[in-house]
């Protein structure tokens, strides 16, 4: 066999290997401990960024550009033995076509994220098993990135992630840990994934689509017309906060797009925003501080 050959079977199997969905970056953040040089942060940074990017999640080949960029930050408030009391932010983007800018698809701040962990266990994920906290909320934030990315490209097209990751939550109601079942705060996984599959809230799913694909994606053909649609879509979400005001997914929207919609209605080609203006003030009030950026 010619080294030429060689090299290309290399090249091949090193893309099947690395190309998995995601293309994360985690940071253990331990300075409320005091003790945030222990090497087992770092240890629990490096196995937790493994697992993420090198684990296939659907199953799907893709190229390395396809990946997901996503960040996950760990504050640990307490760490004892090998138990870790933490907050989890997870945030992820994704490219808009046409353009180097990319838009955020999911942005959330998980309270109740309490694990055990000893530096170099396995992290394993079971997906017809609990087998531990660790795992298992990554695992639903993963999946629930992959849901919102595939909406964010085919209307309701996220389904199949979503079911993924209320099969977690079902398998995590009996772990004793918070944030899975319905006696947790409002502000829960359980709230988030119960609204976001509920036909009452569908239509943010829909708007979330014609956010992106009609609005967003169109931004460099005709930035007047993807204006439009991108109001239309904020504004179709008034009847779900008619129906159920205040409502925690309706929340999670505006922490994901909220500076973004400031942003796309304060430059560009100018478009009627009275209506938005009233919408937006309406469904997200302590959001009000962005609304006011908006100039035209």
């Amino acid at each position: 066999m010619t080294n030429l050959n060689q090299f290309f079977i290399f090249l091949f199997l090193s893309v099947n290997l690395f190309a998995q969905e995601f293309n994360a970056t985690v940071t253990v953040n331990a300075i409320k401990t005091g003790n945030e040089n222990l090497p087992i942060f770092k240890n629990l940074e490096n196995q937790l960024t493994g697992f993420i990017n090198n684990t296939s999640w659907t199953g799907q080949e893709l190229n390395s550009n396809q990946r997901i960029n996503c960040n996950f930050v760990i504050i640990v408030s307490e760490y004892k033995g090998d138990s870790f009391k933490c907050d989890l932010q997870v945030s992820a983007s994704r490219p808009v076509f046409d353009s180097s800018y990319e838009t955020t698809i999911y942005n959330y701040n998980d309270r109740d994220f309490n694990f055990n962990y000893i530096s170099f266990q396995n992290i394993v994920f079971n997906p017809s098993q609990f087998e531990s906290n660790l795992a298992s909320v990554l695992t639903f934030h993963l999946y629930m990135i992959l849901g919102m990315d595939a909406d964010s490209f085919t209307n309701t097209g996220g389904d199949k992630h979503f079911l993924k990751a209320q099969k977690i939550l079902d398998f995590s109601q009996s772990s004793g840990y918070g944030g899975w079942d319905s006696s947790s705060s409002q502000q829960s996984r359980f709230a988030f994934i119960d609204q976001l599959l509920s036909p009452t809230f569908k239509t943010i799913r829909s708007s979330f689509y014609d956010y992106h694909r009609l609005g967003l994606d169109t931004m460099t053909k005709d930035p007047e017309q993807s204006k439009l649609q991108i109001s239309k879509a904020v504004q179709s979400l008034l009847t779900v906060n008619n129906r159920r005001p205040n409502s925690f997914v309706m929340r999670v929207f505006f922490d994901i797009k909220g500076d973004e919609i400031a942003d796309i209605f304060s430059d560009g080609p100018q478009v009627p925003i009275d209506d938005l203006l009233v919408a937006l003030n309406q469904m997200a009030p302590t959001s009000s501080e962005r609304w006011r950026r908006i100039k035209f």
